[in-house]
């Protein structure tokens, strides 16, 4: 027995609704942290992925599920942040092939920097997805 139509559409419409919210969000989040603090939003997302690991420290391939990022747009992403001092690489004490990506002082300043207006700029933008009838219920369930 298959779906039925209705079915199909009222999961196709809720994709469009998280697809719409998700673009709105990620529009003002990049907007601010590239003006303010002159990084991107997956810029910030790994970085702060790093901050909440002990030691500050991933295997990258942790850090590509954590970014929702392949394993090569990590890597040159890890370039990028790497070449402007706000991530080391480190070997693998345990695993010699193993490399993790650290987050260096200056990355953790600059995220201590970043993070007010991240949040700011976030709360914002579920306040108002609230007061849309099309994304309030997905604003609600992500500020619950």
């Amino acid at each position: 027995m298959g779906i039925s139509d209705e079915a199909v559409q009222v999961r196709a419409q809720g994709w469009r609704r998280l697809a719409a919210l998700h673009q709105m969000i990620e529009a003002r989040l990049e907007k601010e942290l590239s003006s303010g603090h002159g990084l991107s939003v997956v810029e910030f997302t790994v970085m702060d992925a790093l901050s909440r690991q002990d030691g500050w420290h991933m295997r990258m391939s942790q850090l590509a599920r954590a970014a929702a990022l392949s394993p090569s747009a990590t890597t040159r992403l890890v370039n990028r942040l790497e070449s402007r001092g706000l991530l080391t690489r480190i070997l693998c004490a345990d695993d010699r092939r193993g490399i993790y990506t650290e987050l260096t002082a200056a990355g953790r300043k600059a995220l201590t920097k970043a993070r007010p207006d991240h949040d700011r700029v976030l709360e914002a933008a579920l306040a108002e997805a609230s007061r849309t009838p099309e994304t309030a219920s997905l604003a609600e369930f992500l500020t619950t």
